[in-house]
């Protein structure tokens, strides 16, 4: 966990000043993720979010679903969520590596949101077979990525949070293709349609990819 950036510079604080951008093009991509996964909640559902940070998907979705848990790697986001969920009696953060999940509970959805397959930097396919053991039959697990269209507004959001000290000056002769390199050894990776087929093909069920906003791309992974 030592060598982990979300651990150690992008949690707590710093990780809520990450979504208070003014880029309104990213408040949308924000907004759009969140209602994509809304938009197909029933409210019976009991969801868990793996890299749930402070819990701002968390305490999005928590009116549209019988219950939410979110995981994290920091005990400082998992503190701060005390607070920010506190109105949300049926949402929780525990402090958790996503690459050693103790939860015995099963779940019907599974989210792993805004790229979150970069910052967990997981290994396949092990990771999948795990994810799909939580979920019970006829659940659904949920990742997303960047989409292409989206590459210029994600670029400016970065030198936005670079410009606020959250991450290190951008290396913008090495950030490309989908890839975004700090010179403090920072980077995010993307994940492109292909690498979600991929990842839909080693679970051994029916999955669809869909594009949402220009913004992101949805691998949705159907456990019959």
């Amino acid at each position: 966990m030592k060598n982990n950036y979300y651990a150690q510079k992008l949690n707590s604080q710093n990780l809520f000043k990450v979504y208070e951008t003014k880029i309104p093009r990213v408040k949308q991509y924000l907004d759009a993720e969140i209602s994509f996964v809304r938009d197909n909640l029933t409210g019976s559902e009991r969801v868990l979010e793996l890299g749930a940070g402070y819990g701002r998907i968390v305490k999005e979705l928590a009116g549209n679903c019988k219950s939410i848990v979110g995981i994290d790697i920091s005990d400082e986001s998992v503190s701060l969520s005390k607070e920010y969920l506190k109105d949300s009696p049926n949402a929780k953060i525990m402090t958790m590596d996503v690459k050693n999940i103790t939860l015995e509970e099963k779940f019907d959805v599974i989210l792993c949101l805004q790229n979150g397959l970069s910052a967990m930097k997981v290994t396949y396919p092990d990771f999948i077979e795990k994810i799909l053991g939580m979920v019970v039959g006829g659940g659904k697990v949920y990742f997303s990525t960047y989409s292409e269209k989206f590459w210029e507004y994600r670029l400016i959001w970065f030198k936005e949070q670079a410009e606020k000290g959250l991450l290190g000056e951008l290396d913008l002769d090495k950030t490309k293709d989908g890839v975004i390199i700090c010179k403090d050894g920072f980077k995010a990776i993307t994940h492109t349609p292909k690498d979600l087929k991929i990842i839909g093909d080693l679970s051994g069920y029916e999955y669809q990819i869909q594009e949402v906003d220009e913004s992101s791309v949805f691998l949705i992974i159907h456990k019959k």
